[in-house]
């Protein structure tokens, strides 16, 4: 049966570059791998197919005598007609680099002593704030439960004066190798978990695990100008890793209290003060609260009710910003639900008295209404 042309097995065209033909190689060998198609024969062929193209056409001069003489140029033999009747092992290097860890192929781990554990889990802390530590910034202080790294053998396992041994079986490797059809295929071994080392002699602390579980206490700094929702990132503060991995990070999620006055638009604030109809109609001078305590506020002469009052400055600053947005006053006119007497009376007089000239807002409205029905 005659091989398909190489380039062809690939989907790519003559004289494309290396990193085109590693990202095609790629993309089918993880499509019809034999772990993810494990009953699937046709995949598994497809599989081989492509990784004998790949293994020519990577190197340069095994690619320059198939350029030039095609299937013929590369000889018979050799284990599944890959050319010069080179074994698997030569393969499975590039493989590996290729993939890594993705189906269980590569190295090992390098045990607790490789430097390269498990990185640890990352930790999510809730914490509430007011719109006082929004404006001025705030030092949180966080207890934590978490593993922490075991102080008595720190880290490694194995009680005090003894180490870790290397793993008999995978030879401290991490990996147990077994052969499916003509490729090597490895996973982590059973007998150490992948570490690659065992521990013989348990650390009393943590019974060989490196970690034990415990309470700390963080401070964390919270900016000032930070928004409801706002993740805070502190690093390695999250659960101790495994096998001398790193430590995860530590997130801290801010949730900013509703305030019973102000309301919160990004930088600005917006606040509604009641006032009487007496101040609205003849001007006054009344106090409005801020964030950074009482200030001034004048009432012109015949303020009407929903109108708005901007106090520069006097809002929340921005996040890593100096500068602060404003404050939006909205006044509000009440009316008076119980009246005296005299109050009645006074309210009557006012209102024989009241011409449509005092008050422009009505009389434009009945302009309008005379305009719409006669």
């Amino acid at each position: 049966m005659s091989k398909r042309d190489y380039y062809e097995v690939l989907g790519v065209q003559r004289g494309v570059g290396d990193d085109e033909l590693k990202k095609a190689y790629r993309k089918l060998a993880m499509e019809n791998h034999p772990d993810r198609n494990p009953d699937d024969a046709a995949a598994e062929e497809r599989f081989k197919e492509a990784s004998e193209a790949y293994a020519v056409l990577s190197d340069p001069q095994k690619r320059g005598q198939y350029d030039q003489f095609g299937h013929a140029g590369m000889g018979a033999g050799g284990p599944g007609g890959f050319p010069g009747g080179q074994g698997f092992g030569d393969f499975g290097d590039l493989f590996n680099d290729l993939f890594g860890d993705l189906f269980g192929a590569g190295g090992g781990r390098g045990g607790r002593r490789g430097g390269r554990g498990q990185r640890g889990a990352d930790l999510r802390y809730d914490y509430p704030i007011d719109l006082q530590d929004v404006l001025d910034g705030h030092e949180a202080t966080l207890e934590l439960a978490k593993t922490m790294t075991c102080d008595t053998c720190t880290g490694s396992g194995a009680k005090p004066g003894t180490e870790p041994v290397r793993c008999d079986r995978c030879q401290g490797t991490g990996q147990a190798i077994f052969q499916q059809g003509l490729f090597r295929i490895s996973r982590p071994c059973d007998a150490c978990r992948g570490e690659g080392f065992v521990v013989s002699d348990p650390c009393d602390g943590c019974h060989g695990s490196g970690r034990t579980e415990g309470m700390k206490t963080i401070k964390v700094p919270i900016p000032p100008g930070v928004e409801d929702g706002m993740r805070l990132r502190v690093s390695e503060q999250g659960e101790a890793g495994i096998s001398g991995g790193p430590p995860g990070d530590l997130y801290v999620v801010i949730h900013v209290r509703e305030h019973e006055l102000f309301e919160r638009e990004g930088p600005h604030l917006h606040l509604e003060v009641p006032i009487s109809f007496v101040q609205a109609a003849l001007g006054a001078e009344i106090e409005a609260p801020t964030l950074d305590g009482r200030v001034s506020l004048r009432i012109p002469e015949g303020t009407q009710s929903g109108k708005k009052m901007r106090l520069r400055g006097k809002g929340l600053p921005g996040l890593g910003s100096q500068a602060r947005g404003d404050l939006f006053v909205r006044i509000f006119v009440e009316v008076p639900t119980q009246l005296t007497e005299r109050q009645r009376e006074l309210l009557e007089e006012f209102a024989e008295e009241q011409g449509t000239e005092v008050s422009p807002m009505a009389k434009g409205f009945l302009d309008k209404l005379r305009d719409l029905f006669d």
